[in-house]
C-alpha cells in the first residue's frame, strides 16, 4: 500500500488529483490536506510515500512546505503542481530537492508517469536505507557472550550519534571491528571511513599524514597534500593505536576536536571539518598520562564513551561460533567446502591461553583446515595447533 498526500488549497484541483490515482491502482491510500501547515502536521504524524503539493497556496507556500519536511524527513518525495505562472519557481524547488513537478491542469499520462517514479524512487532510498544499517559481512562481530552483547547493545546506543569513542583492548582483539561497526550504523556511513595507524607513521610524519601539508613546508613537501581529516570530511576518522601519538600531534588533535578546524604543515589558513572521531589503543592511557605521555585534556575528549574489548581468554564462550565462522570464511576464500571440527577439538581449542587473541584464533583455524583431516580431531588439534 502506497500513502499519498494531496496538499492542494483548491478543492477541486484536490478532487481531481485524488479521483484520478483512486482509479490508477487500489494500492494508493490517499489523504488530503487543504493547505501547507496541515499537511507538515499530517506529515509528521504519518508516514507518507508520495507528496503532491501545490506552490501557491495561503498561510505557507509549497516551497516553504518542501523545505520544512526536508529537514525532518527528507526520504519523501516531493511531486510539485505549479500554475502557469509558478514554472520559474517549480524548476527552483527541484534544486531544493522535489523529485519533479506537474503543471494544471494535470496531464494524466504526465501524472501517473511521475507519481509511478517518485514511488519507485521511494522504494529504492527505503531499501539502500536499510542495506546500510546491515553491517558489512566483513565487519560482523561474531559471538553471543555476555562481553560480547554488552559492545553490541553499547554500538545500537551510540553509533547515530556523533559522540567520540575510545576502544581499548589487547592487541588482536577486534577493536577495529568495533570501529566498523560504529561506522556502519551511523548516520555517516555514506561518507568516507579513513583509518590511520598512528604506531605505523614515523612521527616526524605523522602531523603532515593527519593534517595534510603546503608545498615547501619541509624538503619533500613538493606540492599541497590534503591530510586524513580533510579526507574523512563528513565521514569517520579512526586513530589506531593513538596512544602512540607524539605530543605535538597530540596538541592538534585535540585543537581539530574542539573547534572543527585543521591547519596544514606550513599554512596559516584554517580548514573547517566535519569529522566523527573514533580512537582506539592498546595501552593505559591514564598511566601514559600519569608518564608525561599522552595529553589528560585529550583523553577526556576522545573518551567521551569508553567501550573495552576482553581478550579472548575472557569469552570463551565465543570459542565455538567464531571456529565455525573462521571454518566458513576461509572455506569461501579458498574455495572448498567447510571443514567441521569435533567437539573434542572445540573444547581443546577453548582451554587453550590465547595471548594472540582473535587473530591468534583464526591463523590456527586456517592452519588446522589446512593441515588436518577431512573432520578437524583432537589429535589434529594437539598436531598443528601448538604455538
Amino acid at each position: 500500500m502506497s500513502k499519498i498526500l494531496i496538499i492542494e488549497d483548491e478543492a477541486a484541483i484536490r478532487r481531481v488529483l485524488s479521483k484520478i490515482l483512486a482509479e490508477e491502482s487500489d494500492s494508493y491510500k490517499i489523504e488530503e490536506a487543504e493547505d501547507g501547515q496541515q499537511g507538515i502536521e499530517k506529515i509528521k504524524n504519518d508516514d507518507f510515500d508520495l507528496v503532491l503539493c501545490d506552490i501557491k497556496m495561503p498561510k505557507m507556500d509549497g516551497v516553504e512546505v518542501l523545505e520544512a519536511i526536508k529537514k525532518i524527513k527528507p526520504e519523501i518525495p516531493f511531486v510539485m503542481i505549479s500554475g502557469h505562472g509558478d514554472l520559474e519557481t517549480a524548476v527552483q524547488t527541484m534544486r531544493l530537492g522535489a523529485f519533479d513537478y506537474i503543471s494544471k491542469p494535470p496531464d494524466l499520462n504526465r501524472l501517473l508517469n511521475t507519481v509511478r517514479n517518485a514511488l519507485d524512487r521511494k522504494t529504492l532510498v527505503v531499501e539502500n536505507k536499510m542495506l546500510k544499517k546491515k553491517v558489512s559481512k566483513n565487519y560482523e562481530m561474531i559471538g553471543s557472550s555476555e562481553p560480547i552483547n554488552l559492545i553490541k547493545d553499547i554500538i545500537e546506543k551510540v553509533a547515530p550519534t556523533d559522540a567520540r569513542v575510545l576502544i581499548t583492548g589487547p592487541n588482536g582483539t577486534g577493536k577495529e571491528l568495533v570501529a566498523h561497526w560504529l561506522h556502519e550504523k551511523s548516520e555517516r556511513n555514506a561518507a568516507p571511513f579513513i583509518e590511520v595507524n598512528c604506531a605505523a607513521i614515523p612521527s616526524e610524519l605523522i602531523e603532515s599524514e593527519l593534517f595534510g601539508h603546503v608545498k615547501g613546508a619541509f624538503t619533500s613537501a613538493v606540492k599541497d597534500r590534503a591530510g586524513k581529516f580533510e579526507a574523512a570530511d563528513k565521514g569517520t576518522i579512526f586513530l589506531d593505536e593513538i596512544g602512540d601519538m607524539s605530543l605535538s600531534a597530540q596538541a592538534k588533535v585535540l585543537r581539530a576536536l574542539q573547534e572543527n578546524m585543521i591547519q596544514r604543515v606550513g599554512a596559516e589558513k584554517d580548514i573547517k571539518v566535519d569529522v566523527r572521531v573514533i580512537a582506539a589503543t592498546n595501552k593505559d592511557l591514564k598511566k601514559e598520562i600519569e608518564e608525561g605521555r599522552f595529553r589528560e585534556d585529550l583523553y577526556h575528549r576522545l573518551a567521551v564513551i569508553l567501550i573495552k574489548v576482553p581478550a579472548l581468554n575472557d569469552r570463551r564462550d565465543d570459542i565455538p561460533e567464531l571456529i565455525s565462522h573462521f571454518s566458513d570464511k576461509i572455506a569461501g576464500e579458498q574455495g572448498t567446502s567447510p571443514k567441521q571440527f569435533s567437539d573434542s577439538a572445540v573444547k581443546l581449542l577453548q582451554e587453550y591461553d590465547w595471548t594472540g587473541n582473535i587473530r591468534e584464533l583464526r591463523n590456527v583455524v586456517e592452519r588446522l583446515i589446512i593441515l588436518g583431516g577431512s573432520e578437524i580431531s583432537e589429535n589434529d588439534v594437539k598436531l598443528f595447533a601448538s604455538k
